[in-house]
């Protein structure tokens, strides 16, 4: 949540922003880890090590994969610790780098990050004489004999430490070193070091999952690593939480509930910090908004129950994927910039820092998020796809003069493609290469464009995975970026820094083609023809099939929107029709734009305090959203046509990207 601004700011605080201050420290500029991985050819040196380590400490080598797997899908994030100081392909804990204050900075853990967080579910805890010590680096590195430096560094020491550990928990269970997977399943459940029955049990069952459908995938550091499936290996029976009361979660996920204020400020009627609704009743939920905090999650809870500040539904912890709700679903939470796209969605907050990928992103927190969105979507019926699950910077301005404080949260270092995968719906081509339509889709981990701004302005980011394709004027690299005359008002060029959206597209997006040059595609953006490398060999865009929209026979220009209102007349007396505000670009005859759903115009009346919730204005005038720039928008359906892109055959998606094993 980067620069969070109010949907609706009543009474007295009309005219103020609501602005949640946070100033992300400096991201750790550190080297590859750069220890051996033993022999082979060089991109495959990964996998010998787990096949070697796996044979030293007599652990199943698909039971040692998977753990990784759900560690850190085997990336060592360039030597950089997460947030609870967790190192390499085993997320190996240093406690004392992430709860020690004093200790040299790696990363940004500090106590009350690690420490803090909302209260437990009840019945949530283990049994009394369980460990729940996380994968500890100190340990493992006294395990197998080497100094505890080595395995933050060497990517195969850490490996033959999480193997050392897992072999020490099974004699610790009184359980054989076997090699029958079946055999691990309570030492997997121990290794994250979870306090929580339900989170063991299904860190536990995605480990195995893993294993029984296999992966591969190209990792941060360029290996190419496969864990062959196993179709016979299944998950134990999943668990069960008890959850609080008002909690709406999965059942296999522990979630605890902090409420946030509904309540009345002052005298004059002004109030916070959500409104009351009775969706998906009096009005579709369509959206899923994904967030990152840009805060500390132990501040992010101060906020949420400040009935003077802004709100969502859900938070998801960094260092183990809790999940705290705030807000029933059925209200709408004031979280995105756009009050028509409130009462839509749905916002869950992440913590991190979009600087900061390796510190705060961890994979236990897209786990929980994906397993808790494929929960919301299949609830109300939500399209999984990127023009409904979308980022805080895919959101659109409602209104002309509010683009340039929208939000850039999670940014370009948020993995959508993996994302996509855990949610069960993996992004990849719907058709051949020539086709109309193409859908952004670059190989994460060795798709790494320049981005400056993550350790100070101008100052270049460390090279990282990206979901984001940068956009130019014209067939070329030295071509300058294109421009976004909303976010720049003032004229300013589109720039490399990691916050500015006005040159870039993002994985799962999908545009109309309008034409190709060699390794280059040009796509139709913001009004705009804008191009980007897309090499036939590495390509960062595949084909798509589905519908666009163009203006109808006639129109040389028609008006694009960033909220979808109903027609004048539907307004009721006593309720006042929002200004349109037409965002300022321009829909030319003859682009195209690509929509995957049409809607009808609404508008709720946010001004007072009420016991129930107020009528939804519904119009007649239809819309359809479409992909219009990194952003979504609306045009009305009276103005455009309907055309569906050429059919050529599908072809696989490109590149060495990781399999899904649908969760």
């Amino acid at each position: 949540m980067r620069r969070p601004v109010a949907p609706r700011v009543p009474g007295a605080l009309r005219g103020r922003r609501w602005l949640i201050c946070v100033t992300a420290s400096a991201a750790l500029l550190v080297p590859l880890l750069t220890g051996p991985l033993g022999g082979g050819p060089d991109d495959r040196r990964l996998q010998d090590v787990f096949t070697d380590a796996a044979n030293e400490y007599h652990v199943p080598r698909s039971v040692l994969m998977g753990v990784a797997y759900l560690q850190s899908r085997w990336d060592s994030h360039p030597g950089a610790p997460s947030v609870v100081g967790g190192y390499g392909p085993m997320h190996l804990v240093d406690a004392g780098q992430a709860l020690d204050p004093s200790a040299p900075p790696r990363g940004t853990a500090r106590p009350d990050a690690v420490a803090a967080g909302p209260p437990a579910s009840p019945g949530a805890k283990v049994s009394s004489g369980r460990s729940v010590q996380p994968a500890d680096l100190e340990r493992a590195a006294r395990l197998i004999g080497v100094p505890a430096e080595k395995l933050r560094t060497d990517a195969a020491a850490n490996v033959r430490g999480g193997a050392a550990l897992l072999a020490e928990t099974q004699r610790q269970l009184g359980k054989p070193l076997s090699t029958d997977t079946a055999d691990w399943w309570e030492a997997v459940a121990r290794f994250p070091g979870t306090a929580d029955r339900t989170s063991a049990a299904t860190y536990a069952n995605d480990v195995f999952e893993v294993i029984r459908r296999g992966a591969h995938r190209t990792t941060d550091a360029g290996q190419h690593v496969s864990l062959p499936a196993s179709p016979g290996v299944r998950p134990h029976r999943p668990a069960v939480a008890r959850q609080p009361k008002d909690v709406e979660c999965p059942p296999e996920l522990s979630c605890s509930w902090l409420s946030a204020p509904y309540v009345e400020i002052d005298d004059d009627g002004d109030y916070g910090n959500h409104d009351l609704a009775d969706r998906p009743r009096d009005q579709k939920i369509e959206y899923i908004v994904i967030h990152d905090t840009e805060a500390y999650l132990p501040s992010m809870f101060q906020t949420v129950q400040d009935p003077t500040e802004a709100s969502w539904h859900y938070s998801i912890r960094s260092k183990d994927g809790h999940v705290t709700q705030h807000i029933r679903t059925k209200d709408m939470a004031w979280h995105s910039g756009n009050q028509f796209v409130n009462a839509r969605s749905i916002g869950i907050e992440h913590e991190g820092f979009l600087t900061q990928p390796n510190t705060w992103y961890t994979e236990e927190m897209y786990q929980s998020s994906a397993r808790l969105v494929r929960y919301l979507a299949k609830k109300y019926d939500i399209p999984l796809d990127r023009q409904h699950i979308f980022g805080h910077d895919n959101v659109p301005s409602p209104t002309a003069g509010s683009i340039p404080d929208m939000h850039d949260d999670p940014g370009p270092f948020w993995d959508w493609r993996h994302y996509f995968d855990l949610l069960g719906a993996p992004l990849r081509a719907t058709a051949g290469p020539d086709s109309d339509m193409v859908t952004v889709l670059p190989d994460f981990a060795t798709h790494k464009p320049p981005f400056t701004g993550c350790a100070g302005d101008g100052v270049l980011c460390a090279p990282h995975g990206s979901s984001a394709v940068r956009l130019h004027t014209e067939p070329s690299e030295n071509a300058p970026l294109i421009q976004d005359p909303g976010r720049h008002p003032d004229g300013d060029d589109s720039t490399q820094d990691v916050n500015d959206l006005g040159s870039r597209v993002s994985a799962g997006q999908t545009f109309a083609v309008a034409e190709r040059s060699g390794d280059w595609t040009a796509i139709w953006f913001q009004g705009n023809k804008a191009w980007f490398s897309n090499p036939k060999k590495h390509p960062t865009a595949v084909g798509a099939a589905g519908r666009m929209v163009t203006p109808k026979e006639g129109l040389s220009e028609i008006p694009v929107f960033g909220r979808a209102l109903p027609e004048e007349d539907a307004y009721p007396e006593g309720v006042e029709e929002p200004p349109e505000s037409p965002l300022p670009y321009s829909l030319l005859e003859g682009q195209r734009y690509v929509t995957q759903s049409s809607l009808d115009g609404s508008y709720i009346d946010r001004s007072f305090f009420v016991d129930t919730p107020n009528p939804v204005v519904k119009g007649e005038e239809e819309y359809y959203e479409i992909q219009f720039g990194h952003r979504l928008a609306y045009v009305r359906a009276s103005d455009v046509d309907v055309v569906t892109a050429s059919s050529a055959a599908a072809g696989p998606p490109p590149g060495d990207g990781e399999r899904s094993f649908g969760q």
